[in-house]
C-alpha cells in the first residue's frame, strides 16, 4: 500500500490490526470506505518446516487486493512515524491489534485513533471480552467505539451497539456479528468527526471488569463440571483453542454441545436424541453435537457414538 502523501488534502484513514476480529471488520468496512494505509503485524513462523503465516489482516488484505504495511513495533517504526508527521489522517480504526499504540499516535490524528472493543465497556476490558462473557452465561453483550488513550481500554466511549447471543452461539460468530456492528458504528463515528458532532462520554473506571486471555487450563472440562458451564465453556472457546475432555485417557474435544433435561452420574450415557448422547455431569446432562477424538477428524457427536457403539448405561471415564 502507497502511503499517503503530504500533498495530499482529502480526509484520509488508516487501519491498524492483525487477528481474525480485526481481518473481519477490514473486510467489512472495505464494502463502503478505503483506507489510505492498513498497518499489520508480521508474519510468525510456524507448522510444518516452519513456514511464514501472515496476519489474518494481511490474508484479507490479499483478497482485497490490499499492500499492507507491516510492523512489528508501530511505535519506533521510522516509516510509519515520517507518515504520520507529513500528513496525519483524519483517524487512525485500531482493531485487535496486539501492540499498544503510544504517541504521536493518539494525537496526531484530527479525530484520535479510535477502536472497536466487542464488549459493552468498561465491562470486560482485555484481550478475550466475548470469550469471557460467554463463559460467564452473560445474556447480553455488545460492541464499543471509543477513542484510545495511554490506559487499555480506558478511553472515551463514542457509540455503543447491545447483541444477545443464541444459547449454542459461539465466540467465533458472535465475533462475526460484532465485527459488522463495530464497523457500522465506526463509520457513524467518521461521519460525526468529519460534521464535527462527535460526542464522547468517559468510562466509569469503578465499574471496569477485565477479560485476560484465555489459558490452556481452562479449556480442560470434566463430567463433574456442571452442564450449564460445560456448554458455556464450548460456546466460548470456539474457534480456538477448543473446550476438551479426557474420556479414555485421550482428549475429547467438544465443539458442540446443549444442555438437556436427564440427570443421572457424571459420565453416564443417559440416552439418544436424533443420535446424539447425552451424558451426565455434576449438575444435569448435555447432548453432545460436535466433538472430535484426539488424532483425528470433527465428528458429529451421532457419528462419533455410532463408531464407539455407545449405548445408554454406558460411562465416558
Amino acid at each position: 500500500m502507497m502511503f499517503p502523501s503530504s500533498g495530499e488534502t482529502r480526509p484520509s484513514l488508516w487501519f491498524f490490526g492483525a487477528g481474525r476480529f480485526a481481518a473481519r471488520c477490514l473486510s467489512v468496512l472495505s464494502r463502503e470506505i478505503s483506507f489510505d494505509l492498513v498497518v499489520t503485524s508480521p508474519p510468525s513462523v510456524g507448522g510444518r518446516g516452519l513456514k511464514e503465516l501472515p496476519s489474518p489482516v494481511e490474508e484479507t488484505c490479499g483478497e482485497l487486493g490490499i499492500a499492507p504495511h507491516r510492523s512489528g513495533k508501530a511505535g519506533t517504526d521510522e516509516r510509519l512515524l515520517m507518515a504520520l508527521r507529513e500528513a496525519p489522517p483524519l483517524a487512525i480504526l485500531v482493531v485487535d491489534f496486539g501492540q499498544k499504540i503510544p504517541e504521536p499516535f493518539l494525537s496526531a490524528p484530527a479525530g484520535g485513533c479510535l477502536n472497536i472493543h466487542p464488549s459493552l465497556l468498561p465491562l470486560y476490558r482485555g484481550a478475550a471480552p466475548v470469550q469471557r462473557s460467554l463463559l460467564n452465561g452473560d445474556p447480553v453483550t455488545g460492541v464499543t467505539l471509543f477513542r484510545l488513550v495511554e490506559q487499555m481500554d480506558a478511553g472515551p466511549i463514542l457509540f455503543q451497539d447491545e447483541y444477545s447471543p443464541g444459547e449454542t452461539e459461539t465466540a467465533g460468530a458472535v465475533l462475526d456479528i460484532l465485527a459488522e456492528k463495530g464497523s457500522k458504528l465506526f463509520l457513524l463515528g467518521v461521519k460525526c468527526i468529519i460534521e464535527g458532532t462527535c460526542s464522547f462520554k468517559e468510562q466509569n473506571s469503578e465499574s471496569a471488569t477485565y477479560a485476560p486471555k484465555i489459558t490452556n487450563k481452562e479449556a480442560e472440562v470434566s463430567w463433574n463440571t456442571p452442564a450449564v458451564r460445560i456448554v458455556n465453556t464450548v460456546r466460548a472457546l470456539s474457534p480456538a483453542p477448543g473446550a476438551f475432555l479426557l474420556t479414555g485417557g485421550k482428549r475429547l474435544k467438544i465443539w458442540g454441545a446443549k444442555p438437556c433435561s436427564l440427570s443421572g452420574a457424571p459420565g453416564e450415557v443417559l440416552g439418544f436424541d436424533g443420535g446424539f448422547p447425552a451424558v451426565g455431569t455434576s449438575e444435569g446432562a448435555v447432548l453432545l453435537l460436535a466433538v472430535q477424538p484426539e488424532g483425528k477428524r470433527k465428528l458429529d457427536g451421532s457419528e462419533w457414538a455410532r463408531g464407539l457403539r455407545l449405548k445408554k448405561g454406558d460411562f465416558l471415564h
